[in-house]
C-alpha cells in the first residue's frame, strides 16, 4: 500500500468562533486526507464537513507537476455551490495557485491542475473519454442512481509517475436515488473504517484478476467506508441550531441525516435494525450450546444458509452465513457440512418446496441433500406463516427488558444477512409482510425459517444422533433422522 501525506497541520488554521478557538484535531476528516485506499468513501451524517474534506483531499497533490484531478457533482447548479467553496479555501491552503473560469479548472504555479466539472446523466461519461486522470472525486454519491459513472470513471485512472498514486473519493449522506448501490459498495462488505478488497455489488464475491493473468487470483484494489457525524464538526455544533432542524426531520429522514444511519430507508420492514445493537465480532461460542442451521435454496438465484446458536438465556446467535449461487443440492450439501465440521449441529430446516418430487420417481432436492449426509426437516410454510414469521423477528430485535439486551444479535462475517434486513420493503398491499417480488429475501427467509424452529438451549424433542445407539437406524423420509 502506498503511503500518502495528509495535509500538513500548519495549513490548516485555528478559527475562532464566538469566544470559542477551534484547533486542527485528529478525527474523520483528517483520517480521510490521509487514506490510502484506492477509493474511499467519506460521509454519513449531514453536517460532517464532507464537501470541505473532498475539496482538500486533491491538496496532498497539487504540487505535483503531473496531477491532473476531477471533482465533480451531478448538475452544474450543485457545482457552483462548489466552486464557491473552493475560491474560499484553496488561496489560504496553496498561495499561487489561480481560478480559470473558462477551463473550470484550478491550477498549481508547479502545472498540478484541478478540473471541477458535471456528470448529469450517464451519457455525460463521453465528455472524459480518451482523458486520464491521477485522482477523481465524486461529491453526494447517492445522487447517481446506478454505480454506472462511478464505474467508468474508474477507467479515466492513469498515472505515469511512480510517486503519484491513482485514487478515486467519494463523500455522501445515506439516501438518496443511489443509496442501494452505494450501501452495497462501501458499507455491507466490511465495518466503518476498516479496509477491505473490493466486492462485486451483484455477486459480493471479491474482484481478482482474471485467468491468465500474471496477477491470476490476486485482489484488485481496495475499499474503504469513513462515517462522519454532526459532532466532528464543532463550527455547527455551537449553537446547535443545526442540530435542532435535523431533529425535526421525519424518522427516518432523521435517521439517516442526523445519525449516518445506512440502514434505514422508507417503507422498511424492520426499522428497528441497528448495527450498534444488533451487530457484534464474532467469538467462540460454548461448545454445549445448542447449534442449528436454516437454508433458503434456490440454484438459478440464490442458496442462502444461516447458522444460529442458542445463549442459555435464550437469545439467538446467528454466527455464520452461507450465500451462493448455480450450485446443485448435493453440492450445497457438501458446502454446509465442510462449513460446520467439528461442530454438533442439532438440527437444520430447510423450504419444504425443497420435499416436491421432480418428476414422478426422482428424489427431491431435500433427498439429495439427506442423501449426501446433510440432514434438514421442513420449514414451516402453513398459512400464515410468513406473517408469523416476521412477527417473530421484530420480536427477536426487540431489547429484552431483563437482560436489556436484544433478543437476537449476528455477528458481522454474516455480510449479507445484514445488507439485506434492514432494506427490505414492506408488501404495499399487506403491511404485514415483506414484499415478496425484492429479490434479495433469500437470507430473510433462511433466518425466518430459523426462528420460526422452536429454537431452545435444551430442548428434550430434538434427536441428537450422538446418542444413537449402535444397531438401531432412524429413517424418516420427510426429516432425514
Amino acid at each position: 500500500m502506498i503511503s500518502t501525506p495528509a495535509l500538513p497541520q500548519e495549513s490548516i488554521p485555528s478559527v475562532q468562533h464566538e469566544n470559542v478557538v477551534f484547533q486542527p484535531n485528529t478525527g474523520p476528516q483528517t483520517e480521510f486526507l490521509a487514506a490510502g485506499e484506492r477509493e474511499v468513501l467519506y460521509g454519513g451524517a449531514a453536517g460532517g464537513g464532507k464537501s470541505y474534506a473532498m475539496l482538500a483531499d486533491p491538496m496532498r497533490y497539487m504540487s505535483h507537476p503531473q496531477f491532473s484531478g476531477l471533482l465533480l457533482r451531478h448538475t452544474t447548479e450543485e457545482l457552483r455551490e462548489l466552486i464557491w467553496k473552493s475560491q474560499e479555501l484553496y488561496p489560504k491552503i496553496y498561495p499561487g495557485i489561480k481560478w480559470s473560469e473558462r477551463k473550470m479548472q484550478w491550477e498549481a504555479p508547479n502545472g498540478g491542475r484541478l478540473w471541477m466539472s458535471y456528470l448529469d446523466r450517464d451519457e455525460d461519461v463521453l465528455r472524459y473519454q480518451g482523458l486520464s486522470f491521477s485522482w477523481i472525486g465524486f461529491d453526494e454519491l447517492t445522487q447517481w442512481e446506478t454505480p454506472f459513472a462511478w464505474n467508468y470513471m474508474r477507467s479515466r485512472l492513469r498515472s505515469t509517475a511512480s510517486d503519484l498514486p491513482v485514487y478515486m473519493r467519494a463523500s455522501t449522506n445515506p439516501g438518496n436515488r443511489g443509496h442501494a448501490w452505494v450501501k452495497k459498495m462501501f458499507i455491507d462488505p466490511s465495518p466503518s473504517n476498516k479496509s477491505f478488497w473490493a466486492t462485486d455489488i451483484d455477486t459480493g464475491q471479491v474482484m481478482t484478476f482474471p485467468v491468465g493473468h500474471s496477477k491470476e487470483g490476486q485482489p484488485l484494489f481496495k475499499r474503504r467506508f469513513i462515517p462522519a457525524k454532526l459532532a466532528d464538526n464543532p463550527y455547527l455544533t455551537v449553537s446547535g441550531d443545526y442540530e435542532t432542524m435535523l431533529l425535526s426531520l421525519p424518522e427516518h429522514q432523521r435517521k439517516q441525516l442526523l445519525d449516518g444511519n445506512w440502514d434505514v430507508a422508507e417503507g422498511a420492514a424492520f426499522p428497528e435494525f441497528n448495527r450498534s445493537i444488533h451487530i457484534c465480532d464474532p467469538y467462540r461460542i460454548p461448545s454445549d450450546w445448542t447449534r442449528f442451521r436454516a437454508c433458503d435454496y434456490g440454484y438459478g438465484s440464490y442458496s442462502a444458509v444461516v447458522w444460529f446458536a442458542v445463549h442459555p438465556d435464550g437469545k439467538l446467535v446467528v454466527y455464520r452465513e452461507l450465500y451462493v449461487t448455480k450450485v446443485l443440492a448435493e453440492d450445497l450439501a457438501r458446502m454446509v457440512l465442510e462449513a460446520e465440521a467439528g461442530e454438533n449441529i442439532r438440527y437444520g430446516v430447510l423450504d419444504s418446496s425443497c420435499w416436491a418430487k421432480r418428476g414422478d420417481t426422482g428424489p427431491s432436492i431435500a433427498e439429495r441433500m439427506i442423501l449426501a449426509g446433510c440432514r434438514w426437516r421442513p420449514a414451516d410454510r402453513s398459512a400464515g406463516s410468513r406473517v408469523a414469521g416476521k412477527n417473530e423477528i421484530h420480536r427477536r430485535l426487540q431489547i429484552d427488558s431483563f437482560t436489556n439486551e436484544p433478543r437476537m444479535i449476528i455477528f458481522n462475517n454474516c455480510t449479507q444477512l445484514i445488507a439485506d434486513l434492514p432494506t427490505l420493503p414492506l408488501d404495499k398491499s399487506n403491511p404485514e409482510d415483506v414484499d415478496t417480488k425484492v429479490k434479495n429475501d433469500h437470507s430473510y427467509d433462511a433466518l425466518r425459517y430459523g426462528v420460526m424452529s422452536r429454537p431452545r438451549s435444551s430442548n428434550i424433542f430434538e434427536f441428537d444422533t450422538n446418542n444413537i445407539k449402535r444397531g438401531i437406524t432412524i429413517a424418516d423420509k420427510n426429516f432425514g433422522y
